[in-house]
């Protein structure tokens, strides 16, 4: 009788092998399909598909409170980071911008948090009946209205049997005075250029800031600084630590930049970093501060 003398690698070698093939089979022949998958569970980039498609219908409907539920499906920790930090990461790869300007109006609008305008309103009415005169055999009836919601009293006087009354209709409830809102597209009028002198700022910058008519921060307005023989495009809003209507540009010592925003509005000219000095010695590159405001 022979002995097996193969050993157990052999054994070894089927598993190996068995593995190997089963890895195959699912990687090439038969992958795993996600149907119907939560969006909380998508890739990183497929999320960032997501905001913007949210982002862009937000743009055309104005309907915040559906933005945000779509938005809840993410599970993002902080949705209004989430969408300024993709917003500088779209600038940055240079994605379209109405996809930077769109991200940086639902962050805006999410931060300042819209609340719903209550249409309806519910006040009395109170129905007084009161003779005017011992002679007259028919009361006069005596109202006031506040709103559409009427709840009544009726007080008699000494009348005759004969005698009718007659219920007044309720005075039309004036509507609420609208508040004018700035035009949308109105340029931006410069308010306020002054030098900043901060030692806490490494480089000397330009910044700027946009708001509209109600001193509110406006995101997504984008700013062109431009030099003999270069030219920038940046957006506000990208930096909501600071403001959601803040941005800032690099300035080099010596170069002369001129302003302007896409939005429309007059060219700032002949910007450049000036001196500032703390104490005798002590000797730094200043900032400027540009303050833009929409009419």
């Amino acid at each position: 009788m022979r002995r097996d003398e193969r050993g157990p690698w052999y054994l070894l070698t089927g598993v190996v092998l068995g593995f190997a093939m089963s890895l195959l089979y699912t990687w090439l022949f038969s992958p795993v399909k996600y149907i119907d998958t939560a969006p909380s569970l998508l890739r990183a980039d497929f999320k960032d598909q997501y905001r913007a498609l949210i982002a862009a219908a937000y743009v055309a409907d104005k309907d915040l409170a559906r933005a945000q539920v779509r938005l809840k499906l993410l599970s993002d920790p902080d949705v209004v980071r989430a969408l300024t930090i993709q917003a500088q990461s779209a600038l940055a790869q240079g994605r379209p911008d109405t996809e930077v300007r769109a991200l940086g109006v639902l962050a805006l609008a999410l931060s300042q948090g819209v609340t719903p305008v209550a249409t309806t309103a519910q006040a009395t009415v109170t129905l007084t009946a009161t003779p005017m005169s011992t002679i007259s055999p028919t009361p006069v009836v005596a109202w006031s209205a506040t709103s559409a919601v009427l709840s009544g009293t009726i007080t008699h006087g000494t009348t005759s049997p004969a005698s009718s009354l007659r219920t007044p209709l309720p005075t039309p409830t004036p509507l609420p005075t609208r508040t004018q809102t700035p035009t949308p597209g109105a340029p931006f009028v410069l308010k306020d250029l002054k030098q900043v002198c901060d030692t806490h700022l490494a480089q000397p910058l330009i910044q700027v800031e946009t708001r509209d008519a109600a001193n509110q921060p406006v995101p997504g307005v984008e700013v062109i600084v431009s030099w003999d023989g270069g030219e920038n495009h940046f957006f506000t809003g990208l930096k909501s630590e600071l403001s959601l209507g803040y941005a800032d540009f690099t300035m080099t010592p010596g170069v002369k930049y001129a302003l302007r925003l896409a939005e429309g509005g007059q060219p700032v000219p002949d910007l450049t970093s000036t001196e500032c000095a703390q104490g005798v010695m002590d000797r730094y590159w200043g900032s400027l501060k540009l303050v833009f405001v929409q009419p």
